[in-house]
């Protein structure tokens, strides 16, 4: 998919989330680590609002009627042991602190635990991955809908 409509910052955070995501769904370590790679040299902050609007899209998909402790739980548990096979640095406790913060659910502050762009570059995809298995969406149309979703959110906060 091209996203060249674009401006260029989003246009990379969409190329490498892509690469990311795509790799983590065929379990290629190498293709994954160079991707991620790739999403942590950009900034963070930027790829977090975006992988994390995916995953609230995602999740408002799957959960229409809302999103228990329960369904978080399971979440995490399927992604951290799919991943595990072929990506064995990744952590639960990242993983949950993107699906809380994807849902504006955690506020970081100095004393938090705090999430660096490269956990976020490396643990992001893979939960896109997951979630967009057990819906069947391709990722392009989840990121489409997640840049709709900034963007109407940006120009609602324009004075």
């Amino acid at each position: 998919m091209s996203w060249r409509h674009l401006p260029k910052p989003a246009r990379a955070i969409a190329e490498a989330a892509a690469d990311a995501v795509a790799a983590a769904r065929s379990r290629d370590t190498e293709a994954f680590q160079r991707a991620a790679a790739q999403l942590a040299a950009l900034d963070s902050e930027q790829v977090g609002l975006v992988l994390g609007a995916v995953v609230r899209s995602s999740l408002e998909r799957l959960h229409p009627d809302g999103l228990t402790a329960d369904d978080v739980h399971v979440l995490v548990a399927r992604c951290a042991r799919s991943a595990a096979g072929w990506f064995p640095t990744v952590d639960p406790d990242v993983l949950v602190m993107l699906v809380a913060g994807a849902l504006g659910v955690h506020q970081p502050d100095e004393e938090a635990f705090r999430l660096e762009g490269p956990d976020v570059a490396r643990h992001a995809p893979l939960l896109v991955a997951d979630l967009l298995a057990v819906s069947g969406d391709p990722f392009a149309v989840r990121l489409n809908a997640a840049l709709d979703d900034i963007a109407r959110a940006q120009t609602s906060e324009m004075p």
